[in-house]
């Protein structure tokens, strides 16, 4: 390993190419190219994301950057050879947004201070708020003589004394933003709440120290007070329910330990770090903790929690020889583990890179707010000063808390929320659920749906076979020959031989078992050998199992596929194979054709293979004998009729066809997750997760349309109130951090786990 400079900065340390890994993949299609995963620190909304992505794509070197509002996270991909990752991270730095690796140790710890930090900031302007609204309420409620003048200025004064700690700690995060903002001569969300912030207070500081001036006529540091504390609730809740909304996938991409005990040549165990494991390491892996690697088990057994990795709800058991995979947490006692694969070698690699892929995306309807955002701030700025120079030969005091209040009332963080947010959270559910989400645009695509097309083989039927109807020889029986068939059968591999060697173990006893001698398989015909009973009794006999060709006998009278069993006299068996239609596919196809939806199949296999299939599943529009062309050509000919289609195929040679659809789904178990097609890909085998991810992707854009209709409501009704006057500021501060918060609620719902009948 190369030596570090000690004096080297932690992000010069980041430049480091053995470090690229902990945080970086290679691009597969680019030479040379990383794509980068980071946590941007100080972000708060979409103008925020604009932002970091024009600083990032200003340095040579960075060939994209995207840059996600609701989780904070951004995917940078760059050129090794023209830039280093210090340099682009000091550029968001410099924009004023600080980048950290996604999965970095700390990054937990920054946002506990973060949250700390938060809090203590609105504790502040709360304790000062409601004393400055016991100094404001005589004013309110005396009569003409009550309050002298010397008592109603000393009141002003106590008043601004206590609203100097909200104004110098409680908005120091606005007023810095804004600052950072101006520098750069651009506009945030920031800009004008700090600047609605800085004029209540000058306007209030001014009536007390000038009383007979002109804006001497009233003081607004309950307003101020009260539209600080209700901002800084807002963005502490949106703090906390922005954790909670992406919670599942934070959890997921952060499931790896920081360090694991290792043993070393001496025998003895060391902690060290995770990235410093290699192939052949011998790890102990403590109960609690979750497994660094791939890997086997040399000693003990354990219970190993997979959900969130196979979609496998139940903890498995674990004994020696037995493989576990990284991310899965050990549940019940130590084990030693040998490592086989680390980094991006891993199943969890994949299903993290997928992650971090829809979480940096933007769906359609964001990629709109994201484009709005700045124009409308600039409209803001003008629509407050409009307002207040109207209101101004009236009163000037009265003006500028117009334009305060149009300032605050219009910001769009609603809007800016309002997608990214229920996308996120619906995501981090399917999560839960095994189902991995890899673009979040497919959410919206998938609720518009209205046809679903099914592969058959490996996606509505197992990937194994299962033995059907048996015909036997006269005077030999069921058993005997499925004895004798899986004697032989064990030693092979092929899927029949597999089926026939399942189907033996559960079906024949022990005192029918056989064993076979001098096996040997030709490919794709058949294996031949020797039986004698397992007992010893009677003599050996040679057998054939495999093609009527191979077994030398006639072809059999069946459609189906099947396997022949013969001996010295000729044909002895036919044992007639079927697909296994998954247990949840009937209930999945009903579910889907209760919603509406038509529901096809397409096969590679026989046509008489497909239409049973098709029977059994109810299915009624079932082709087989179809070329990944031919399924292409179906798929673009219901598209052409105006139909919005979803393909569900296993993802090994539906690619083709799963590119093609409008949505598609890939069962995660059959294919790498790098190469999967998919906009979807299941963990499990759970063929119910394609109607329960389209009654989510309902949803979600429905409670999408619900926030962004909410967040237009909003300001069709309050902009008109603020520019006649009728909002103060304090309620505009209120109004604007209910929005926000409402947005982020509704999409919380989304989070909420439901029984599956009500999905």
């Amino acid at each position: 390993m190369a030596p570090r400079d000690a004096s080297a900065t932690p992000l010069e340390m980041l430049d480091n190419p053995q470090e690229w890994s902990a945080f970086s993949q290679p691009v597969a299609q680019q030479n040379a190219c990383w794509e980068s995963s980071v946590v941007f620190e100080g972000m708060h909304c979409a103008a925020c994301a604009l932002t970091i992505e024009d600083a990032l794509r200003r340095v040579p070197g960075v060939i994209s950057a995207h840059v996600s509002a609701a989780s904070h996270r951004g995917r940078v991909v760059w050129s090794d050879q023209a830039v280093k990752p210090s340099d682009w991270m000091q550029a968001a730095a410099r924009a004023g947004y600080p980048a950290v690796p996604a999965n970095d140790a700390f990054a937990n710890d920054r946002r506990r201070a973060e949250t700390r930090q938060a809090l203590w900031r609105l504790g502040v302007a709360g304790l000062c708020m409601m004393q400055v609204m016991m100094y404001a309420w005589p004013a309110y409620v005396a009569t003409p003589g009550d309050l002298t003048l010397e008592m109603a200025q000393l009141l002003r004064w106590a008043s601004w004394v206590l609203s100097l700690p909200v104004l110098i700690f409680s908005c120091a995060p606005f007023f810095r933003n804004a600052l950072r903002d101006l520098r750069h001569r651009r506009i945030s969300m920031d800009l004008p709440v700090a600047l609605g912030m800085a004029i209540t207070f000058v306007v209030s500081s001014m009536g007390t120290f000038e009383p007979n001036g002109i804006f001497g006529a009233e003081v607004y540091f309950d307003s101020f007070t009260m539209f600080v504390f209700f901002l800084l609730t807002g963005r502490w809740l949106e703090l906390r329910l922005r954790d909670r909304t992406a919670g599942a996938l934070e959890a997921l991409m952060n499931r790896l330990p920081d360090s694991v005990e290792r043993r070393g040549a001496d025998g003895v165990f060391e902690r060290v770090a995770v990235r410093r494991l290699g192939s052949g390491d011998v790890i102990r892996v403590l109960p609690g903790e979750a497994f660094p690697a791939d890997g086997l088990i040399l000693e003990g057994r354990t219970l190993a929690d997979e959900s969130l990795l196979t979609g496998e709800s139940r903890p498995l058991p674990r004994g020696e020889g037995e493989g576990v995979i990284a991310g899965s947490h050990n549940l019940a006692a130590a084990v030693l583990v040998r490592v086989e694969h680390t980094g991006s070698q891993t199943r969890f690699a994949q299903i993290v890179a997928l992650m971090e892929s829809a979480s940096t995306s933007k769906p359609q309807l964001a990629l709109l707010a994201d484009r709005i955002a700045r124009p409308f701030l600039i409209f803001v700025l003008l629509a407050a000063g409009g307002a207040g120079a109207y209101w101004w030969s009236h009163d000037p005091g009265h003006a500028l808390m117009v334009a305060v209040a149009v300032l605050i009332v219009t910001c769009p963080c609603a809007l800016s929320l309002a997608t990214p947010a229920a996308m996120l959270s619906s995501a981090g559910a399917l999560a839960r659920r095994g189902v991995l989400v890899r673009r979040l645009q497919a959410l919206e695509a998938l609720a518009a749906v209205d046809t679903v097309v099914f592969d058959k083989t490996g996606t509505l039927t197992r990937d194994a076979f299962v033995l059907g109807d048996v015909s036997v020889r006269e005077g030999v029986t069921r058993a005997q020959v499925l004895a004798m068939a899986a004697a032989l059968a064990q030693h092979s591999l092929h899927p029949v031989s597999r089926a026939l060697a399942s189907a033996g173990r559960l079906q024949v006893v022990p005192q029918q078992a056989w064993l076979a001698r001098d096996v040997q398989e030709v490919a794709g015909q058949g294996v031949s050998g020797s039986l004698q009973r397992a007992d010893g009794s009677g003599p050996a006999m040679p057998v054939r199992l495999g093609a009527a060709r191979f077994c030398g006998i006639l072809p059999p009278a069946t459609d189906a596929l099947h396997a022949c069993l013969s001996d010295e006299q000729g044909w002895l068996a036919t044992f007639e194979l079927r697909e296994d239609l998954r247990s949840d596919a009937v209930a999945t196809v009903a579910a889907l054709t209760a919603q509406g939806l038509k529901v096809h199949l397409l096969s590679g296999d026989v046509a008489e293979s497909a239409a049973r299939v098709g029977r059994e599943a109810g299915i009624s529009d079932a082709q087989g004998g179809c070329t990944p062309q031919d399924k292409l050509a179906v798929l673009r000919q219901l598209q052409a009729h105006g139909h919005k289609v979803a393909m569900v195929g296993d993802g090994l040679n539906d690619g083709p066809v799963l590119a093609g659809a409008h949505v598609s789904f890939a069962f995660g178990q059959a294919v790498p997750l790098a190469q999967a097609q998919a906009d979807f890909v299941v963990l499990g085998d759970r063929l119910d997760s394609v109607a329960q991810t389209l009654l989510m992707a309902r949803r979600t854009v429905a409670i999408v349309r619900q926030n962004l209709a909410w967040a237009a409501l909003y300001n069709v009704v309050c902009v008109p109130l603020a520019v006649a006057g009728w909002l103060p500021a304090w309620l505009a501060g209120l109004g604007m951090a209910l929005s926000s918060l409402l947005v982020v609620f509704n999409a919380l719902r989304l989070s909420v786990a439901l029984p599956l009948e009500r999905f």
